[in-house]
């Protein structure tokens, strides 16, 4: 059951809630998404939202990479045994695999460049669309989630960050994924031979053609985690801001005329967030009828590293540094086999250093070279509420405001 019925009157929606997840249109950089595709074909898809798509090309990587023996070719590439990395690679797979790995690349910054361009005649339509979706197994609801908490989680166990911004077709297959990749690969148990101080039997245990797979793999989820998350937050401001002025800015509601002897006028300050509309529903449940929301448009500041649970301007930071991380980590693996600490430490070493010089570039970027500008963050107001009630009723409007988290709070009792 969805809290909005679609009556083929509007030719484009931005944003679509199921009970597997949010499906929304935002702009997004097509190099980016090429990048992706080129770390693994389907991973661009997967972030448009194209799943049949993805997963034709996921599974044909797996499949091809599997029978042909690519990871493994790499390593031996990179390690300087190049008689050993002929013998390993399946030819006749090869030259299927190209074609379709090129494809994957250059279909995904297509796609990317037509939904930029359906975004925004999207948004300039501006039709209303489903923000609550209930049925028999899973609900979904627009909601606030942070960015650094659904990063922190994807960091923990790949898909998980997913499930925490309700992604469910894509946390599924990932975990399904992370699951063969990391038993296949006999990473856990290398792991542990690597705690333990047994660099040599850590480095026998692991399966190169298995391991390449993971660096690739976990980068990209903690990287869909986190943008997911920002754009939701956006759709929830979006959707919210919108509401507020269909239902809360009557033309008859007049400032500083209470046009009762013994009425006055509550003034609060919120954030965008669900505890905005409990205010209001409680605020009618206690029979106070006049209540006008304005959403703000808050002053502009130089950009930050992160964007927050509060607010965020979807201009990834991350973006460079998990690209790099997973290139250079996917690199320093491969030539770990050959170098004293191994494909693991290196793995991660190489990580590290891509995640370094990401951050930097955009840093640097941002610092010196462009000086963007990005509304301000942080806990700021982006909502005036003001409520009209009588004299006896103030304590309990202002009570609830409290409760509900309002920053700021002032009345009005003109005489």
């Amino acid at each position: 059951m969805e809290n909005y019925q679609n009556t083929n009157k509007t030719r484009r929606y931005k944003a679509h809630v199921s009970i597997f997840g949010t499906t929304q249109l935002h702009l997004r950089n097509p190099w980016t998404i090429a990048m992706w595709s080129f770390a693994f074909p389907g991973f661009g898809h997967f972030l448009l939202n194209k799943y049949f798509r993805g997963f034709a090309l996921f599974f044909w990587e797996i499949f091809i990479n599997q029978t042909a023996s690519i990871n493994l070719a790499i390593v031996y590439s990179f390690t300087g045994q190049f008689e050993l990395a002929k013998e390993v690679l399946d030819l006749r797979m090869i030259l299927m695999y190209l074609p379709v790995y090129l494809f994957a690349i250059w279909d995904s910054y297509r796609t990317t460049v037509d939904i930029n361009n359906i975004y925004i005649l999207a948004k300039k339509e501006d039709s209303p669309f489903n923000s609550f979706t209930i049925g028999n197994f899973e609900i979904n609801y627009l909601d606030k989630r942070s960015p650094i908490l659904a990063t922190l989680w994807a960091m923990a166990i790949p898909s998980v960050g997913q499930l925490y911004v309700h992604r469910i077709i894509l946390a599924s297959f990932t975990l399904i994924w992370t699951a063969i990749f990391v038993y296949n690969s006999h990473f856990l148990e290398a792991a542990i031979y690597l705690v333990n101080g047994d660099l040599s039997k850590s480095n026998a245990v692991l399966d190169a053609q298995w391991f390449l797979y993971i660096p690739s793999f976990y980068f990209f989820s903690i990287y869909d985690s986190y943008t997911s998350t920002v754009e939701n937050n956006k759709l929830f401001e979006d959707e919210q801001r919108k509401y507020l002025k269909s239902h809360y800015q009557d033309y008859t509601f007049k400032l500083t005329n209470t046009g009762k002897v013994g009425n006055m006028q509550i003034f609060a300050t919120f954030e965008h967030s669900t505890y905005l509309e409990l205010a209001i529903a409680e605020l009618e449940e206690q029979g106070v009828k006049n209540i006008l929301a304005l959403p703000l448009k808050n002053r502009t500041e130089e950009r930050k590293l992160f964007d927050n649970l509060h607010q965020s301007d979807g201009v990834s930071m991350i973006s460079k540094a998990m690209i790099l991380a997973f290139l250079i980590s996917t690199l320093a693996a491969a030539k770990g086999f050959a170098w004293e600490w191994g494909p693991i430490i290196w793995g991660i070493i190489g990580a590290g250093i891509g995640m370094i010089i990401g951050f930097g570039y955009d840093l640097l970027m941002k610092k010196v070279i462009k000086k963007k500008q990005r509304q301000l963050r942080g806990k700021n107001s982006e909502v005036i509420l003001v409520v009209e009630c009588e004299e006896h009723q103030k304590k309990d409007v202002i009570s609830i405001l409290r409760d509900r988290l309002a920053f700021g709070i002032a009345e009005f009792s003109p005489k």
